[in-house]
């Protein structure tokens, strides 16, 4: 490395954060990225450890000591290229990645990890804002033609490296914009959703086509999942008019809680809140739910709860309150018994330093409402010994709501889709295909490949792209018996 003494003279430096009082005033990115010195002296920090294990945790296996490196010596263009080597979308992963490379540092055994995520932002902004990252058209064309189905991030990833390689991609999504749940899955204060469109722009110029408003024909659409499509088109025909289909669209099905009062006005699942409210920003009509003044409860502990903590805010709400079935994590994980992979530990977002109370190990047990109208919500505390929980007696209390979203994950793709190509599922609902092998991502019918969250369920952005870009080898393997594409 260029300081190999780095990670003893200097700290770990974090981003900076708009103050909570003035962003919660608007719906921008309020994280600005490192300045240049600052990076530097955050690469100067990796160690040369001789085992990278955050290679290893990061899912798209990013060279990060190589990028660290490059950006210490200031060599931004190098470090972009090198970036971009393994992953697609460095805008999107260093802006909502929970970075499990940094949990995988070796400088995360004192919990002094490199700073590893707002390093790839740095590299990634400065590259847009000087136009290094430039369309990749390919030099020669195969012939052969290539449907996506889903324009997430596994589907992006797919039809970027297959448009690099001279196939015919299009890309079908059944909403009015493209990137799926990075689009309207995603607050635009958590991402700029001109990023989308930017790396769209790219894409475009590589020979991409992208058809929205378009739903796979017989893919019902169970309660809470969003959709604009106003035309469909067939498996069957998707079969016909393509070479090869590939299946990449999220795990949109949400978990519901169907415990007394679940019909009664003003119990949502978190995407019917969230995903408007995305619409609205963009400049479509407003959100029909407006928490201004109301009490709101979350319930579920994880990222998509964290999400309409922050929008509520962003409202204006009276109060908000999140409630988690598991019990509280630890303020600090027990590095000895986790490191190098992802601890269990308390977590605080963005979002809840805005304003939120917090209680963890707590059941739902009924809405009580008045007039078909949530007034509030009946719960009790829980007690979990041996990973089994179990009631508190006389713990029962009233949790004053106007509105509840339901943030508890999601159970499967969106099944009509691989029940209209007659798809062979695991048993979880998810499209089954090996990811090892000669025939890795290939479904059960010829020609159709999965994935991201169609088939290993709900997922991370990054583990989406990985997909993407191995599930797009096995493809290009398939169309012309070899691939020069990495995996």
């Amino acid at each position: 490395m260029g300081k190999p003494t780095g990670f003893l003279e200097f700290q770990r430096i974090s981003e900076s954060y708009e103050k909570a009082a003035t962003r919660v005033k608007h719906y921008r990115e309020f994280i600005p990225h490192l300045s240049d010195e600052q990076a530097r002296t955050q690469g100067a920090r990796c160690m040369d450890c001789g085992i990278p294990f955050c290679n290893n945790g990061c899912p798209v296996n990013n060279l990060i000591p190589d990028w660290n490196d490059l950006v210490y010596r200031s060599k931004w263009r190098e470090a972009i290229t090198t970036l971009h080597s393994t992953n697609n979308f460095p805008e999107f992963t260093s802006r909502i990645c929970p970075a499990p490379c940094e949990a995988a540092c070796t400088l995360n055994i004192p919990q002094t990890p490199v700073g590893i995520k707002s390093i790839e932002r740095a590299i990634i902004d400065k590259a847009g804002e000087n136009g290094w990252v430039l369309p990749q058209p390919a030099a020669k064309k195969t012939g052969k033609k290539v449907a996506v189905v889903g324009s997430g991030p596994a589907g992006l990833a797919a039809a970027q490296q297959l448009a690099r390689v001279g196939h015919a991609v299009t890309v079908f999504e059944k909403n009015d914009r493209i990137g799926g749940l990075l689009r309207y899955g995603i607050p635009d204060f958590k991402l700029d959703k001109r990023l989308i469109d930017w790396r769209m722009a790219q894409m475009k110029a590589e020979g991409v086509k992208f058809v929205t408003g378009t739903m796979v024909t017989g893919a019902s659409l169970p309660a809470g999942i969003v959709s604009d499509a106003k035309k469909t088109v067939s498996a069957e025909q998707l079969k016909k008019d393509f070479d090869a289909v590939i299946l990449a669209g999220g795990a949109e099905h949400p978990r519901d809680l169907p415990v007394h009062g679940r019909e009664l006005k003003g119990v949502h699942f978190a995407l019917e809140f969230l995903i408007p409210q995305n619409k609205e920003v963009a400049g479509d009509r407003k959100n029909p739910i407006n928490v201004a003044g109301k009490h709101v409860l979350v319930i579920g502990g994880g990222d998509t709860g964290s999400d309409c903590v922050g929008t509520s805010n962003r409202h204006g709400a009276a109060s908000i309150t999140q409630i988690e079935l598991l019990p509280r994590p630890p303020e600090r994980e027990n590095g000895e018994l986790t490191w190098p992979y992802w601890p269990l530990k308390m977590r605080t977002s963005s979002s809840h330093d805005e304003g939120c109370a917090r209680d963890w190990a707590i059941g739902t047990k009924e809405f009580i409402g008045e007039n078909g109208v949530l007034k509030a919500v009946k719960a009790v505390r829980l007690e979990w010994k041996d990973g089994k929980m179990s009631e508190i007696a006389g713990s029962e209390f009233e949790i004053p709501a106007d509105y509840v979203f339901l943030a508890m994950g999601f159970v499967s793709p969106v099944g009509g889709v691989l029940d209209a190509f007659g798809i062979e599922k695991d048993n979880r609902g998810n499209a089954r295909a090996a990811t090892e092998g000669g025939n890795s991502y290939a479904t059960s019918i010829a020609g159709v490949f999965a994935a991201g969250d169609m088939r290993r369920g709900q997922s991370l952005v990054v583990w989406a792209i990985r997909e993407g870009r191995q599930c797009a080898r096995s493809v290009d393997q398939f169309l012309m018996g070899e691939s020069t594409l990495p995996r």
